[in-house]
């Protein structure tokens, strides 16, 4: 290989891990504005938006660099390495300390959508000493685009599920060093000696900080997370669907999916009761039945309690959580190891793929799933959505599913209510005062009439229950008045999803 060609492919090669880096910092910072922010489908959507804007900016901006372009290249490189490695620590100490990671997270697009912007005019303009236009132009642009579906691929199957948002920005910025020192060792000599000496000490300080980075990173993420959390982290992962975090406080736990509380092992059988005996006692046949959600085994247990049950289907999109039910004391102690029970199948699969593909019929079919907070399980409290449920509901059947807070998210709850209706179902709203959540609700479904007056042939006494009895039965399908106007509410559907803005519309101030 010729020493122009030699040049020229260190340099493209230079671009393709800029290529790699670059979209992998997108992803990276667009995950944790979502599990930071909420609303994933908005957060990919601005920050991939910023990021190329920025890169249109920096790319102007190159315009006013006329000497020592391969220093400034080099100096780029250095920069993009440290900024893609520190972004998610960073991102995670501001998101303890203050309301405004938002903020950070942007201006960290920011600045790496600028970084990246130069570097490309500038590897362009280098690159025309070694290569002719016609080929110049194209094999830097393809490097970079290659690289870009690299880091993509790296990221969702690799990055994400493996090493998680602590090490897979290291990692990058790593491989961005690396081949950014390559690039300087083969291009030195369009350098002035000073900037090569001023360099060399920089990659030096650069590696030892990421490496340091690295090693410390964890207990830097945990740091920035234990601000946030009122209690003590006993456990945190990041899986490529959410972040799921245990906290403990005295002989309780809590667990949180990207920031909310999905339970506390101190009142959760004042959630779990009410839904599942209700919807048990409701239901002529229950033989077979599907938990949607649910991978924390608590709604398994309070079934398990039946003995005419033949068949649970759970089903989660996480294996992690799944895995948690079935694994983690914590969790095995409170579901009475109920994820491992023999009736008890699990899958892992979206619940609305599912639907779609099962040819089962069930009795009773129960959905678990956290908050309506984005667009993305905004999806499971859908029209079409409420639809599979029904035509997998056998004709006696109930169904239930969790429905937020009538009075955080008043609109919310009644948008769950409508959809229900829409489809044919005949609905009872439910509600309970869950001590650590506050007041939480359901809604009940049955494709025949169900009434206030069916209610009274319900008789839990001979159940082994902490809260619920029978004399609960009356308070919780009873209702105030709505606390907002709910005339004008909407049903929900894929095509208008208005649940989650309903929900994000709600008094949670007072929660």
């Amino acid at each position: 290989m010729s020493t122009n060609k030699r040049k020229s492919f260190v340099l493209k090669t230079a671009l393709f891990a800029t290529g790699v880096s670059g979209i992998v910092a997108e992803y990276i910072l667009s995950t944790l504005a979502s599990y930071f922010i909420g609303n994933a489908i908005l957060q990919f959507t601005l920050i991939v938006s910023i990021m190329l804007f920025a890169m249109g900016l920096g790319s102007r901006i190159s315009k006013l660099f006329n000497k020592n372009i391969v220093a400034y290249f080099v100096l780029t490189e250095l920069i993009l390495s440290v900024l893609v490695s520190f972004s998610a620590i960073i991102s995670y100490l501001v998101y303890g300390f203050t309301d405004s990671s938002w903020l950070v997270i942007y201006i960290l697009s920011i600045l790496i959508g600028l970084l990246i912007g130069l570097e490309i005019p500038f590897a362009t303009r280098i690159n025309n000493e070694f290569e002719e236009l016609r080929l110049n132009i194209s094999n830097i642009l393809e490097k970079d685009y290659y690289g870009s579906l690299i880091g993509g691929l790296f990221f969702a199957f690799v990055g994400l599920p493996y090493l998680g948002l602590t090490y897979t920005p290291f990692l990058l910025g790593l491989l961005n060093l690396f081949i950014s020192f390559w690039l300087f060792l083969v291009l030195k000599d369009f350098i002035g000696a000073k900037w090569q000496k001023g360099f060399k000490i920089a990659y030096l300080l650069v590696f030892v900080g990421i490496t340091l980075g690295a090693v410390f990173a964890k207990p830097i993420v945990t740091f920035g997370e234990q601000v946030k959390y009122k209690d003590k982290i006993v456990y945190t992962k990041q899986t490529k669907y959410q972040k799921i975090v245990v906290t403990k406080w005295r002989n309780w736990h809590s667990l949180y999916i990207n920031g909310n509380q999905q339970l506390s092992t101190f009142d959760e059988f004042m959630y779990h009761e009410p839904m599942v005996h209700m919807a048990m006692n409701l239901s002529g046949v229950k033989k077979n039945i599907l938990i949607l959600g649910g991978g924390d085994g608590c709604i398994a247990r309070e079934l398990l309690k039946y003995k005419g049950i033949d068949k649970i289907t759970l089903v989660d999109l996480d294996k992690a959580m799944i895995e948690l039910g079935k694994e983690n004391t914590i969790f095995t102690d409170l579901n009475a190891n109920s994820m491992n029970n023999d009736k008890l199948q699990t899958v892992t699969q979206d619940a609305f793929t599912y639907l779609e593909k099962s040819k089962q019929q069930f009795d009773l079919i129960l959905v678990d799933l956290p908050d309506p907070n984005n667009v993305d399980l905004n999806k499971l409290y859908t029209k079409e959505f409420y639809y599979l449920c029904k035509n997998k509901l056998s004709d006696d059947g109930v169904f239930i599913t969790q429905a937020g807070s009538p009075y955080y998210a008043t609109k919310a709850f009644y948008c769950v209510d409508k959809t229900l209706k829409s489809v044919g179902f005949k609905t009872l709203p439910m509600h309970n005062q869950v001590l650590t959540l506050g007041e939480w609700g359901w809604v009940l479904a049955k494709k025949k009439t169900i009434t206030k007056e069916m209610l009274s042939n319900i008789d839990v006494s001979n159940v082994s229950l902490r809260w619920f009895n029978n004399e609960a039965i009356p308070q919780i399908t009873s209702f105030g008045k709505p606390l907002v106007d709910t005339t004008g509410i909407k049903t929900n559907t894929i095509f208008e999803p208005v649940l989650y803005t309903y929900y994000k519309q709600g008094n949670w101030d007072l929660y």
